[in-house]
């Protein structure tokens, strides 16, 4: 078990048997102390180099994303090198700006004085990606951390390995080798990177490691941002465009082949609706991916055959209504919908990560957001709606860590909306300014002026020292 190699790796650090990621994280510390990262200067030049590195070796990074899940090349460009770079570019964009001192309003008991907050680096953080877009969500959280100024330790995910070692291979030729490291490996490498008093931590992945990676980075009090994920509810009003609606539900469950952490997980919909419904997402399935079979090439493949078999499981005894054929050994799982699943089933309660849509019906809007309320809450939202009153009665009763209405995903594209979870769906945020928040300390500066020193802060205490006081409150 993960907890057991834990207490194995302490009593092996603790014994002061220095490993290579030990090195490697005391001499990011170090680099750290001497104000290397600190400077604007610093900051964009790694930007740039990172940039530099992503535009260099497009194809390499796609031909990594096709080994490991068969990503076509514009998939691998709009949702991982393409967002990757327009990332780097706003970051560096609006970086002065965020790193000024900002300032805040002082107290009348204070005056004469000033405030401000300035926003200084944590330390040397760990980043720990996931496998679904290994390049992106490993190297986006990176942007956040060069721009806050922390030197970091990346662990890719051991799942997506043609992904892990390009980044392994990449990251020192490009980027400053005395602020970043690339630690390569599976549980045993990453649980040791756990022992050691990270000043920050940024996991992406599932609730269950999540878990781990809290526990650990409690043993440091070392702060935690934790994108996990969850089973994104699409709810859909019958009554709206329906024909753009599926496209856009098409569109969004079933890039990546599902695996995709905000995908809609299931949709709600009226059953007097559910006929024309079910029509529209089967003709809109075949117009953007034809037969749905593994020759096309804008389908992925699942990460692994471990995943294809789980996602096969979830289909047992299941009302399926279109596609369902699976190939584990090619991890093939073509584009399913199932309707009315159980509700004790693992199809509704578990995440699904695949290309599996479940439709369920009730008999009105309330019902829908009764039972979205009723959950956990999601790392995403959706709802399709002409309905004023019905939008305003969603955003205002279900909790996400994002709503989009009438579409699906789009809002990722945005830099200046906070991306993160809420409750079981994760904590803590990146994205733009989010992103450089997360990595840093907002440190509160108030500065006096020697020019008046109010007698009444002092002992001995009169009573009109105490009713003068009041009197400012």
């Amino acid at each position: 078990m993960l907890e057991q190699s834990v207490v194995n790796l302490e009593q092996v650090v603790e014994g002061n048997v220095s490993s290579v990621a030990e090195k490697k994280f005391n001499a990011l510390q170090t680099t750290f102390q001497s104000q290397t990262t600190r400077t604007y200067e610093w900051r964009i030049s790694q930007l740039d180099k990172l940039l530099t590195l992503t535009q260099e070796n497009q194809l390499e990074i796609k031909q990594a994303l096709h080994a490991d899940l068969g990503k076509s090349d514009t998939e691998a460009w709009v949702t991982e090198i393409g967002f990757l770079i327009s990332n780097i570019k706003d970051t560096k964009k609006r970086l002065k700006n965020w790193m000024k001192p900002h300032k805040r309003s002082t107290p009348m008991l204070a005056m004469p004085g000033s405030s401000y907050v300035i926003s200084e680096p944590l330390g040397t953080a760990l980043i720990i990606g996931a496998w679904n877009y290994p390049f992106q969500l490993t190297l986006s959280p990176l942007v956040a951390a060069i721009a806050a100024g922390n030197c970091v330790i990346l662990k890719p995910s051991e799942l997506a390995p043609y992904v892990s070692a390009l980044i392994a291979k990449l990251i020192p030729q490009y980027l400053d080798n005395t602020a970043f490291a690339v630690i390569e490996g599976a549980k045993d490498e990453t649980t040791e990177l756990l022992t050691f008093p990270f000043d920050k931590i940024f996991y992406t992945g599932g609730e269950q490691v999540g878990k781990i990676v809290m526990a650990a980075a409690a043993k440091h009090l070392t702060p935690v941002t934790l994108e996990l994920g969850g089973k994104s509810p699409c709810v859909v009003d019958g009554d709206t465009n329906l024909e753009i609606a599926v496209k856009r539900i098409v569109w969004g469950k079933f890039m990546n082949l599902g695996q995709t952490c905000v995908a809609p997980d299931y949709v709600l919909i009226e059953k007097a609706h559910k006929q024309v419904f079910l029509d529209l997402l089967i003709k809109s399935l075949e117009q953007q991916y034809g037969d749905c079979n593994a020759d096309n090439k804008d389908l992925g493949r699942i990460i692994n055959s471990r995943h294809a078999t789980r996602l096969a499981s979830y289909l047992d005894g299941q009302n399926v209504v279109f596609g369902g054929n699976i190939d584990i050994e090619n991890k093939y799982v073509q584009p399913t919908i199932v309707v009315n699943p159980s509700a004790e089933s693992l199809l509704m309660n578990e995440e699904i990560f695949g290309p599996i849509l479940p439709i369920v019906t009730v008999d009105s809007k309330q019902q829908m957001l009764n039972y979205v309320r009723q959950r956990p809450k999601p790392l995403a939202a959706y709802l399709f709606t002409s309905d004023r009153a019905f939008e305003e009665s969603f955003v205002e009763q279900i909790s996400a860590g994002s709503i989009c209405i009438n579409d699906t995903s789009l809002f990722m594209v945005s830099h200046d909306l906070p991306f993160g979870g809420v409750g079981k769906s994760g904590m803590g945020s990146y994205h733009g300014k989010a992103g450089f928040d997360t990595f840093s300390h907002i440190k509160s500066v108030m500065k006096r002026s020697y020019k008046f020193d109010a007698p009444m802060r002092y002992a001995p205490f009169k009573g009109w020292k105490l009713r003068f006081l009041k009197w400012f409150n």
